[in-house]
């Protein structure tokens, strides 16, 4: 599948910002999909991630109780919904599938990756 990521920009301390993530191409198959972000100088990192039917999810334990990731097989589309973020979330976001009902929480595990979207958390 290629993936659109979209919906990043500027918020204040303890805004809140949703990212999309549309799928394209062969998604008429199991795919599962994930969250990753990357600050200057940092490797990425998992973010957070959903099963094919959208019954499972894990999140990082930095994001844990303020992200909520979701999905909508019939639009195609995945959805990172971030609250209370903080000048520690400031990263380029990216949205990976892969083929399966569930993916890992590594970079390596995902085979498709889209162009990512600058979320910047600033006063």
């Amino acid at each position: 599948v290629q993936l659109q990521a979209s919906g990043g920009g500027q918020v204040q301390p303890g805004g809140s910002l949703r990212l999309s993530c549309a799928a394209s191409g062969r998604t008429d198959r199991e795919y599962a999909m994930a969250w990753f972000r990357q600050a200057p100088g940092k490797e990425r990192e998992f973010v957070a991630r959903i099963s094919w039917t959208g019954g499972i999810t894990s999140y990082s334990d930095s994001v844990k109780g303020r992200f909520t990731i979701s999905r909508d097989n019939s639009k195609n589309t995945a959805y990172l919904e971030m609250n209370t973020l903080k000048p520690e979330d400031t990263a380029v976001y990216y949205c990976a599938a892969t083929p399966g009902v569930i993916g890992g929480t590594f970079p390596v595990n995902y085979e498709n990756w889209g162009q990512g979207t600058q979320v910047t958390v600033s006063s």
